[in-house]
């Protein structure tokens, strides 16, 4: 038997919105949950009745800002209450989509999504796990993070990666046949640059100023200048570049 229905946690964010997009076009049921839908997987309003007859979640849901604490929180309660309700559901698996690196994080955001994969792979459920590059989508939020027409962003390198790519492996690694023993996989976009080089691109099209800084104030910039964030040798590499998706954006 297909599976056929998925619930997506995180449905309305970022990746969410590409996920359930992929889904759709491919023919899936989706049950899309976000507080939006009026699912909320932290305090479990909604969840129960969401989960019902679904087979698949995909979980895609994040915390909003950096704050490791925080976000350690969010992912901790997020991953069992995942797990518990969705073993009453009866659902097959969870499939999350983490960020390349993760493992070796120890501060930061990276380091609560470390956390995250461990919580949810010490679960009931089986879970796969997808590790992406650094979206592009996120190149504009660090410059609306930054006021003013002057952008400071760090000399970082990265392999920055199309959200509706991630959403479209994430998918094919929800439905593939199960694969024991293989490594997790990761997806990353085809070119090696910098946060700020990308971000210098976006900045001429809103005319704001991007200077490339030191990134020595980041958590684990030790590990990110060493490439301890780029994508390994078993990744997939797809495109679009930054400068193609930036074309293409209205």
């Amino acid at each position: 038997m297909s599976i056929t229905t998925f619930a997506v946690a995180g449905a309305t964010g970022r990746l969410g919105r590409h996920v359930v997009d992929v889904l759709t076009e491919r023919g899936r049921q989706v049950v899309p949950m976000s507080r939006a839908t009026g699912v909320d997987i932290i305090t479990g309003e909604g969840l129960a009745e969401a989960l019902t007859g679904a087979e698949v979640i995909i979980d895609v849901a994040s915390w909003h800002s950096s704050d490791q604490e925080a976000a350690t929180e969010f992912f901790r309660t997020s991953a069992r209450n995942l797990h518990e309700y969705g073993q009453k559901a009866e659902v097959a698996q969870i499939t999350m989509a983490s960020i390349i690196g993760a493992d070796k994080a120890t501060a930061g955001f990276l380091a609560a999504k470390k956390v995250h994969e461990e919580l949810l792979l010490s679960g009931p459920l089986p879970v796969r796990i997808l590790r992406a590059a650094q979206f592009h989508e996120f190149v504009g939020q660090l410059l609306d993070w930054q006021q003013g027409d002057v952008a400071y962003l760090p000399a970082l390198p990265a392999q920055l990666v199309a959200c509706r790519t991630v959403a479209e492996e994430l998918v094919d690694l929800a439905t593939a046949p199960a694969a024991p023993g293989t490594p997790i996989p990761e997806i990353a976009g085809p070119r090696k640059e910098t946060m700020a080089e990308a971000a210098q691109l976006l900045g001429a099209r809103r005319g704001v100023k991007v200077v490339s800084v030191d990134g020595s104030g980041m958590p684990d910039a030790d590990l990110a200048a060493n490439g301890a964030f780029l994508p390994g040798p078993h990744a997939k590499l797809a495109g679009p570049t930054f400068q193609e998706w930036l074309d293409a954006q209205p």
